[in-house]
């Protein structure tokens, strides 16, 4: 474990030398090795399998829409092959070295945050070709249960015109139960599904959107319920 505080004091050196941009890659670079490392802690006891279903190849960056079951939910987005930063609560930002490259990965606080400065932020992060990953349940439901869907990551993308990408998560709603550290063997599937681009929802408003979103993933969610 002492090699997550070394690369973190390595990556803050190394920025002090390089352009800015290309900084703010390695540290998003960091934090998904972090979150990698997190996930392997528990293996064999848990497993992860990633499935990518997505059959078509639109460009960066995405929006990508997940469900919310667990406290591991933000590690387990490791697993997706682009440079990206979450929209996250205050937690993250009061958990030792975890909030160090939350910070300087540029993780934007949702709820610390004025609205404006929200959009105009998270609008130059695509611009810039950097995903953005949203729990819109915007809490962990903590069961199989999917609850309603805030509508900033629809909003976001009505403006910036970007694919989102829904990803389900099934498996880890009791690793660990809601409530408790206790961790539980079992198997977690990430799902990536197929983008849903500019095309397909431009004529639709923000509530329309993030009901059809929510409905595909809710529907995805039951197949893999059943071990499909």
């Amino acid at each position: 474990m002492m090699v997550i505080p070394a690369l973190t004091l390595f990556v803050a050196f190394l920025a002090i030398f390089i352009p800015h941009r290309y900084a703010m890659k390695r540290f998003r670079r960091a934090i998904s090795w972090y979150g990698r490392v997190m996930t392997l802690i528990p293996f064999p006891l848990i497993k992860i399998h990633y499935e990518d279903h997505s059959k078509n190849n639109s460009p960066e960056p995405y929006i990508f829409v997940s469900n919310h079951r667990s406290s591991s939910d933000p590690f387990l987005m490791c697993v997706l092959p682009h440079e990206a930063i979450q929209i996250v609560n205050v937690w993250p930002f009061n958990i030792p070295v975890l909030g160090i490259y939350a910070r300087l990965a540029g993780y934007l606080n949702i709820n610390r945050m004025p609205s404006g400065l929200f959009f105009d932020r998270a609008l130059t992060l695509l611009k810039e070709k950097v995903s953005i990953i949203f729990f819109p349940e915007g809490t962990r439901s903590g069961g199989k249960e999917i609850g309603n869907f805030h509508g900033s990551a629809f909003r976001l993308a009505l403006q910036a015109q970007a694919p989102i990408v829904p990803i389900c998560i099934s498996g880890n709603e009791n690793i660990p139960p809601k409530g408790s550290l206790l961790l539980r063997p079992g198997t977690i599937r990430v799902r990536r599904l197929p983008a849903i681009v500019w095309d397909d929802y431009k004529d639709m408003n923000v509530f329309s959107l993030k009901n059809r979103v929510r409905e595909i993933i809710n529907r995805e969610l039951s197949l893999m319920e059943n071990g499909i």
